[in-house]
């Protein structure tokens, strides 16, 4: 179940992101960045997406990287909340 819900939530901040990239309210390359983070932990295939983002957008690692360490936060608590 633990790998659903990853998926689940990687997938609908890939889908944010994307509606981000033609709406100028939402940050899309932001929430595809957590998306991805989201996602490369179950799959090799988000994890070069990632990389390929970095690549294309560098002024943007630093906040790649806190959106990573954000994105780890809310699965954590997300994963504490089912065990209980």
């Amino acid at each position: 179940m633990k790998k659903w819900l990853t998926l689940a939530v990687g997938w609908a901040f890939v889908i944010l992101g994307v509606i981000g990239l033609v709406l100028p309210v939402l940050q899309g390359v932001l929430f595809l960045a957590i998306g991805f983070i989201i996602l490369s932990r179950e799959s090799p295939w988000a994890r070069e997406r990632l990389e390929r983002l970095r690549r294309r957008h560098p002024e943007r690692a630093e906040t790649f990287d806190r959106a990573a360490e954000r994105a780890t936060g809310w699965l954590r608590r997300l994963n504490n909340r089912r065990r209980r």
